[in-house]
């Protein structure tokens, strides 16, 4: 077998193997797209609606107190030290 030989059944393998991989991508994204519409289609997205609306009243809610108060500061320092103590206790 000669060199040409060599280098044009190498060629040939590298096309396949980069078809065979963008065939199964384009497959993946295929059966995405397709799984997005069968969720939306039988409405099994009602989590992610309720979601949307608690996140968005949230952000009005941490909108409308831009000034935090000193209860507010407790808790974030207790929420600091207790994860500076975890992490101190795994190593």
């Amino acid at each position: 077998m000669t060199i040409t030989e060599m280098l044009g059944q190498s060629g040939l393998l590298t096309l396949l193997g980069m078809g065979v991989v963008f065939s199964f991508i384009i497959i993946l994204i295929l059966s995405m797209k397709l799984l997005n519409v069968l969720v939306h289609a039988f409405k099994l997205d009602k989590e992610k609606a309720s979601e949307t609306k608690n996140s968005s009243s949230v952000s009005q809610g941490v909108a409308s107190s831009a000034v935090p108060s000193a209860s507010d500061n407790e808790q974030i320092i207790a929420a600091i030290a207790a994860a500076v103590h975890d992490r101190q206790l795994m190593g």
